[in-house]
């Protein structure tokens, strides 16, 4: 048992943490023998408990490789099994093996949840006696156990040995209700101005209405100046979001994409992965081995799949797959509001990777993501806390909406997002593929479990904190929406969220542009603002176009005013403009396997684009009916990754 290490980091924990004790006198000698004589001694340890010779071999080879220990590297990916081994362990020690904790016996001290990150030891009740302390001792470890054993036999009557994942699902169920009431209120409590949790405020619906109010008595005194003025102001908002997006554009072909970063030196660090799912059977065997086929040492692998508790048929389907060590399935209570945001915070106590990544149920992440997301974040400077890494929709053969939404993620993944992570600009993060420095993550709050488009507004927040956020180039394959209904649903939450995100940000305009800088604030208005205005309102520029069309036609051309004809001009260009930007964007980025799967299907761009606007008016009404609803997106087995999955190769 460790001394003083209840409160231990985690990243010193996954590394061991305990060659400073070997000989008595570590730090003082020169590292690499430090580390030979520690799994020296280890091994030592390991041959008592049983294990041949060649076994602790090749492990102390992947030891000295991935900056790990021997007993990590037989847990994670060298075929031991964590009950037989710490079985085993306490066989050698004399202590009892525990090989289930319950919930409701564990003493919930101050600090416990830091057992997630690094199981070392737990106190159980006993009715009968003094409480039973419960430890996963490392192999290094054992000595020291044995000789305070042998000094104070009393001892043997107080503890028991149990696997780190016992304790570890021990302390996650003894801490649910209190860990999910912490997570749903956390940002409310410490900075109410960044959380979605209150739709309006107070001040906001007070200039709203005013605005609406002189809007209103302009049309009611004088309709024609009143149409005019909302003619301008939308045009020339639509005309910068339409040039916003032409310079994205522009962009890619002057400057092309960046190199790939060097490879650091050295063993790689502990890495997080978080999928949040929920009703999510049918893909639970392929995210496993989606997840599985990730280059990165098993044993610094963290991958939690993160379940409501009573998701029964995904837990169990989760089960079924028998994934390895290196997954762990962490259950939500399920306490409002029910959304991912507040899934993937409340696991985020329990992550023990430098760094965390988030994927979605159905994705298929390149196989080297984890390694150039490192390599990037080693070659940044610390401001930089998050990286996106492009999303490529695979079914875009399946139907004229998958082929379009295929389209939309190239342009905003490939084009738009490289673009402005070039100028330092916020980025509107996807869903899935962002990968976190963890330490800032947790100081800027983590998600917002109100905000259903969390991650557009955690993208924002972390401009806000003084953060960068960057792209890089491997990306990950996903499906899109093939029906009207699903796609109609998903685009509707999203839009809500953007809601929330801007009237966030809104609150306090002045502050949020001192924040951010009068560059991003503005780059904001655009991408989010721009991007609600000219959703909502692209029908009425068909509407602008014809009256004014229809105007010109009635009049002589003399009577015809430069205002007019520039006015026509612009709509013109935001109608037609749009269209061509939208295909231009997206179609210049992709390969020719997803142009041929994109076909013809572009020519249903204008009834794309008003099928947008009725899921942006659906979220206008949703958000002042049922705010916090998250509207769940159904995910079926890829048939991509059933023709790849002999070879591990991903098209597309």
């Amino acid at each position: 048992m460790r001394a003083g290490e209840y409160g231990a980091q985690p990243e010193t924990a996954a590394l061991g943490g305990s060659i400073a004790i070997v000989g008595g006198a570590a730090q003082d000698r020169d590292p690499a023998d430090a580390v030979l004589s520690a799994h020296a001694a280890e091994a030592q340890v390991l041959r008592r408990m049983g294990i041949g010779k060649p076994w602790i071999a090749r492990m102390v080879e992947r030891a000295v490789r991935h900056g790990t220990t021997i007993e990590q590297e037989l847990l994670f990916g060298g075929g031991m099994r964590e009950d037989a081994y710490y079985a085993g362990m306490a066989r050698l020690v004399g202590l009892p093996y525990l090989d289930s904790i319950a919930a409701d016996r564990v003493i919930d001290r101050a600090g416990i949840d830091t057992q997630l990150q690094c199981p070392i030891l737990i106190q159980v009740a006993n009715a009968q006696k003094m409480p039973v302390t419960v430890i996963a001792p490392e192999a290094l470890r054992v000595p020291q156990l044995l000789d305070s054993l042998e000094r104070m036999p009393e001892l043997r009557q107080q503890m028991a040995i149990a696997a780190p994942s016992r304790i570890r699902g021990a302390v996650w169920q003894a801490g649910a209700t209190k860990r999910a009431q912490a997570t749903v209120q956390a940002l409310f409590e410490t900075s109410p101005n960044l959380s979605a949790r209150i739709v309006l405020a107070g001040r906001q619906g007070f200039f709203l209405g005013i605005a609406v109010s002189l809007f209103v008595a302009l049309l009611a005194l004088s309709p024609s100046d009143a149409f005019l003025s909302f003619h301008v102001c939308l045009s020339l908002l639509y005309f910068s979001a339409l040039l916003f997006r032409i310079a994205a554009l522009n962009h890619q072909r002057r400057h092309g994409p960046p190199p790939l970063p060097p490879t650091p030196d050295g063993p790689p660090p502990v890495y997080t992965v978080m999928v949040a799912l929920y009703r999510e059977a049918p893909v639970a065997e392929q995210l496993i081995r989606a997840l599985s086929r990730l280059d990165w040492p098993a044993s610094k692998l963290d991958i939690k799949l993160v379940c409501e508790a009573d998701d029964a048929p995904t837990i169990a389907a989760l089960k079924a797959a028998e994934p390895a060590a290196h997954f762990e399935i962490v259950e939500v209570p399920p306490m409002p509001p029910r959304t991912k945001p507040k899934a993937l915070s409340y696991a985020l106590s329990g992550a023990r990777g430098a760094f965390v990544a988030i994927y979605d149920a159905e994705d298929r992440p390149h196989p080297l993501q984890l390694r150039e997301a490192y390599a990037k974040f080693a070659s940044s400077p610390p401001a930089v806390a998050c990286l996106q890494a492009p999303l490529v929709i695979a079914n875009g053969r399946d139907s004229w909406i998958s082929a379009l939404f295929a389209l939309e993620y190239s342009a905003l993944f490939r084009r738009l997002l490289p673009a402005l992570a070039n100028y330092s600009m916020p980025l509107p993060l996807g869903g899935t593929s962002n990968h976190f420095r963890t330490e800032v993550l947790r100081a800027v709050g983590g998600w917002d479990p109100f905000n259903v488009t969390e991650d557009a507004d955690l993208g924002m927040r972390l401009h806000r904190c003084g953060y960068r956020s960057d792209v890089i180039d491997r990306p990950t394959l996903e499906d899109a929406p093939t029906g009207l209904k699903v796609w109609l649903g998903q685009r509707t939450r999203w839009f809500k969220g953007w809601l929330q995100t801007w009237l966030v940000m809104m609150r306090e305009p002045m502050v949020t542009r001192r924040e951010m800088g009068l560059r991003a604030f503005l780059a904001f208005q655009l991408m989010v603002g721009g991007m609600l205005v000219s959703s909502l309102t692209h029908p009425a520029i068909f509407v602008m176009f014809a009256i004014s069309a229809a105007a010109m036609l009635e009049n002589p051309a003399d009577n015809v005013t430069l205002l007019q004809c520039l006015l026509l001009a612009i709509d013109l260009a935001n109608i037609f403009g749009s269209y061509i930007v939208f295909l231009v964007l997206g179609a210049s980025a992709m390969i020719d396997h997803e142009l041929r799967q994109v076909g013809k299907k572009w020519l249903f761009i204008p009834a794309y684009w008003i099928m947008v606007s009725y899921a942006a008016w659906r979220a206008v009404f949703e958000l002042r009916s049922n705010p916090f609803f998250w509207q769940k997106t159904p995910h079926n087995r890829s048939v991509v990754v059933r023709k790849d999955e002999g070879t591990g190769e991903k098209s597309g």
